[in-house]
């Protein structure tokens, strides 16, 4: 240390015993000049070598709050958020565009560009099946990964039960998602059931039906590490890298997930083979996901396309479609349509977004934030109220969460790397958003708190150009929000 520190440290260093008693007033004199109190030296106190320590104050505990976005501030115009939006896009460099901005508040449409265009949405089509998921599943839901006994002595059948953060960890090393259970776990209470040794693994994956890669998906993909083969139990989502987001995922995860087991279990992962549970067999050890509020908002903020295929899956299951790609991608439709959204220009037949062949307007990703983010008036007067309004505080209830998962600009998730350049550099940390990226395809659409402490909700939708020349100009938009108070 240097500066003050040293000084403390000089005036604590008593000298040699000559005129022990002087050592002793000077040195509780610097003590009191350093430390800033008075002390008062009685006689008993420098007769007496040995200074009491007064302990130091205790730390100060901050305590962080979250104000609420406010809703008695002046409101944003119409012209003010075109003044402020139109010569950016009139700029050019945003190919084909769909916008919109909404006041959740009440409900006002304050900009839009052709709305209505169904594009290629990217990543932002998570939004639809996060929502899906939420209004459909219960948020407290767990997945569950089973093994169980099989027909024959020393057989066990792991039982794919949906979950695909399952985690090959080992323990105390972290796991790829957040709260993921373990395949250890799973392995310690197989072997504390199991009467005989295990020597041969099935694996069950008839939670699921139709082909395990979408339409519109491209292969390569797989290798490249942005999509595993959607199949109902898998480790890490298919990683061959839990660590990275972007890893190698294996051709086919549920054998691979299962000779891992077996390996574990000290049988031969070679005689891993596909094989149903027996109705009525004996549950040997289960493990269970984090809950479906948490798997939403880890999808949303990570873009974790496997995982956000798993919830449309198990939206498809909770309403009685085929668990398939394209009843998945019926139900989530079907979820919002009977929840009062306009689902009618939408095309979906994944649940991540990454297929070329999904279609989505601005104004459906718009609604579905709006209602979300609408205000809370849970302890308004209940006198009086329809059946309409009931049903739409129930939607925003249960769409809350959604928030939760939108990754904050420059801060975390798919957007910690953006939003730093001049142009976006006002809407960091104000700016939650869902981001959208494929091939000729841009997307951004969320939340962001104006200048005034109002929310405003938008969605921008962008074909055409190259992400690298698209995503700052969507970010400079989002910004230009954040920073006017648009009247």
């Amino acid at each position: 240390m240097s500066g003050l520190g040293d000084r403390v440290g000089a005036a604590l260093r008593l000298p040699a015993r000559r005129g022990g008693r002087v050592a002793v007033v000077l040195t509780l004199v610097l003590l009191a000049v350093v430390a800033g109190i008075g002390v008062g030296l009685s006689a008993t106190v420098l007769a007496d070598p040995v200074a009491a320590v007064v302990p130091p104050p205790p730390p100060v505990v901050p305590h962080p709050v979250l104000r609420p976005a406010l809703d008695d501030g002046p409101a944003p115009t119409r012209a003010g958020v075109s003044a402020v939006l139109d010569p950016l896009i009139t700029a050019g460099g945003l190919g084909t565009l769909s916008g919109r901005v909404l006041d959740p508040a009440t409900g006002t449409v304050l900009w839009q560009r052709d709305p209505g265009a169904a594009l290629v949405p990217g990543s932002t089509a998570k939004l639809l099946t996060a929502s899906a998921a939420l209004l459909a599943l219960d948020h407290q839901e767990r997945l569950h990964t089973t093994v169980m006994a099989g027909a024959e002595p020393g057989t066990v059948v792991l039982v794919g039960g949906g979950d695909p953060t399952l985690s090959a960890a080992s323990p105390g090393t972290p796991t790829g998602y957040p709260g993921a259970a373990r395949l250890d776990d799973l392995v310690d209470q197989v072997r504390a059931a199991a009467r005989v040794p295990v020597r041969h693994v099935l694996v069950d994956v008839s939670r699921y039906t139709g082909d395990a890669l979408a339409p519109g998906w491209v292969p390569t993909d797989v290798a490249a590490g942005y999509i595993a083969p959607v199949e109902p139990v898998m480790l890490d989502g298919g990683r061959a890298d839990p660590s990275q987001d972007i890893s190698a995922r294996a051709a086919k995860p549920a054998t691979a997930a299962a000779e891992e087991l077996a390996r574990r279990l000290g049988a031969d992962p070679d005689t891993v083979s596909v094989g149903n549970a027996s109705p009525g067999a004996a549950v040997l050890g289960e493990v269970s996901s984090p809950p479906v509020q948490d798997l939403v908002a880890t999808a949303l903020q990570r873009s974790d396309n496997v995982l956000a295929e798993a919830l449309a899956r198990e939206v498809a299951r909770a309403t009685g479609a085929p668990v398939s790609f394209a009843g998945a991608a019926e139900a989530v439709l079907a979820v919002l349509r009977r929840h009062s959204f306009d689902v009618s220009g939408a095309t979906l037949v994944d649940g991540s977004g990454l297929s070329v062949d999904d279609a989505v307007p601005a104004t459906l990703l718009t609604e579905l934030l709006g209602a979300a983010a609408a205000p809370d008036r849970s302890n308004a007067d209940k006198a009086g109220r329809s059946d309409a309004d009931v049903a739409r505080r129930q939607r925003t209830a249960a769409l809350r969460p959604l928030l939760v998962g939108l990754p904050v600009a420059g801060g975390s998730g798919t957007l910690a790397d953006r939003f730093h350049g001049p142009a976006g550099d006002a809407g960091r940390g104000w700016v939650r958003a869902k981001t959208g990226t494929l091939t000729g395809v841009n997307s951004l659409a969320g939340t962001v708190l104006d200048a005034d402490g109002g929310m405003l909700v938008f969605a921008l939708l962008s074909n055409g150009p190259n992400p690298v020349a698209a995503r700052p100009r969507l970010d400079a938009l989002a910004a230009e929000l954040r920073s006017c108070g648009c009247h």
